[in-house]
């Protein structure tokens, strides 16, 4: 999809500039200085996705007396889309196809916060036609969908983020992560190391929350809602309430229940302390209730990914199966292990840091935008993250020990695995 010429910030700033010659007035705001922001300094978006998080994160007000920030929004349920209309306010275009959205010349980036099943397609989309993609977590449904995704950012030169920020500061307190990565990175705590992710480390993985149900009958699809265009690419399948909005996260065809609701959240950051952000585990394997629900996302124990040097990921649920060890520490290596609170056995560890420099700082979505630099959560990056999350979901669904190759992105000698890792979607979508 071809976009037509748009109206960039340079081009408005001699345009206004201009209009102001001929005209002798302008909006107080187009001129800027103090409390006013003009249009060229405004990053324009178009939210795909107006549910409960398009609506807390990225749909906007756009304020009388301020250029708006929020030109468009899309959605399959008609009240959703009434909501979000009613929010921005003014400034506004409303949409029920993403793809008349993406014929917009005038909108700097997509926000995407669609169920996981449309991130890809919606995504692609709109690096084709030109724009910059700032999308809730996870990345892909699919490892497949991410690799074609990432490779299509690439090409096109454009922009992305994944929403999802831990990376930038820390799961306890802004401004740690680069600590925990100098400390992984530094031979303090020797290797190879062991990071555990679960509530024995303040983190909660919701998987009763977000389990999906069984055996429920079919419901009488509401009149807002298009069902057919919201499954899109997913199987076609019976409607009941429960499986779409908020609840479709516990629904293999759409995401992977609270791990995926959480995982990238949680583990992007494990990736960045551990230098993993262009590699991922060869040895997956998993504890949970098997065989799972073809439809149903169910309970599991742990999950553990180990990658070739022997760094290794636990993740533990604490929600079904064994209760997890009380005082495991969050990274642990043969010479030192750092706790939830950063406290350190032995004490004083994070002292022996003062000598190492600071790893280069991350690169916002804003910044990004102006400069075109990488984001610090790029599609590289986000890519493999959202791997680990699809790793431990596969392993989950199998119910056995996996083995992985992360340059080909394929399992070893193991075709019902692949079928996870590319599973086609419904006629006529296609990645």
């Amino acid at each position: 999809m071809n976009r037509k010429p748009k109206l960039t910030r340079r081009k408005f700033l001699k345009s206004s500039a201009a209009a102001a010659a001929a005209f002798y007035i302008v909006p107080r705001h187009v001129l800027g200085g103090p409390g006013y922001t003009p249009p060229s300094e405004v990053i324009t978006r178009a939210v795909i996705g107006t549910g409960g998080m398009g609506m807390a994160g990225h749909v906007t007000v756009n304020p009388e007396g301020r250029p708006p920030e929020t030109l468009a929004v899309c959605d399959v349920d008609s009240k959703h889309l009434a909501n979000a209309m009613r929010k921005t306010g003014r400034g506004c275009d409303a949409y029920s196809d993403f793809r008349r959205v993406l014929d917009r010349n005038d909108i700097d980036t997509i926000h995407i916060a669609t169920p996981p099943h449309w991130h890809a397609l919606i995504g692609i989309a709109a690096i084709q036609a030109g724009f910059d993609v700032l999308e809730e977590k996870p990345f892909t449904r699919t490892i497949h969908e991410g690799a074609v995704y990432r490779d299509t950012v690439q090409r096109y030169g454009r922009i992305v983020q994944v929403n999802t920020h831990f990376r930038f500061g820390d799961y306890y307190g802004y401004g740690a992560s680069k600590l925990l990565r100098k400390i992984c990175q530094s031979g303090v705590l020797g290797s190879p190391l062991t990071v555990r992710v679960g509530p024995g480390q303040g983190l909660n993985w919701k998987i009763k929350m977000w389990s999906g149900r069984t055996n429920q009958p079919p419901e009488r699809v509401p009149e807002q809602l298009d069902y057919n265009f919201w499954l899109g690419p997913a199987p076609l399948k019976p409607y009941f309430a429960h499986r779409v909005h908020q609840s479709f996260r516990g629904y293999w065809d759409y995401d992977g229940g609270g791990l995926s609701d959480m995982g990238q959240h949680y583990l992007d950051p494990v990736q960045y302390y551990l230098d993993k952000d262009d590699n991922s585990p060869v040895e997956i394997s998993a504890v949970g209730q098997w065989p799972q629900h073809p439809d149903a996302v169910q309970l599991w124990e742990s999950v553990t990914l180990k990658y070739a040097d022997g760094d290794t990921i636990i993740l533990h649920s604490g929600e079904w199966g064994a209760p997890e060890p009380q005082g495991k520490p969050f990274i642990e290596g043969p010479r030192g292990k750092v706790f939830k609170n950063y406290r350190t056995d032995p004490p004083g560890l994070f002292d022996q840091l003062d000598a190492v420099p600071d790893p280069d700082p991350l690169v916002t979505f804003e910044t990004a935008i102006k400069t075109r630099q990488k984001t610090g959560g790029n599609e590289a990056v986000a890519h493999r993250s959202c791997t680990l999350v699809n790793l431990a979901t596969i392993a989950i669904r199998l119910g056995r020990t996996l083995h992985y190759d992360p340059r080909a992105e394929r399992f070893i000698n193991d075709e019902q695995a692949n079928r996870l890792v590319h599973e086609p979607m419904r006629s006529p979508w296609h990645v």
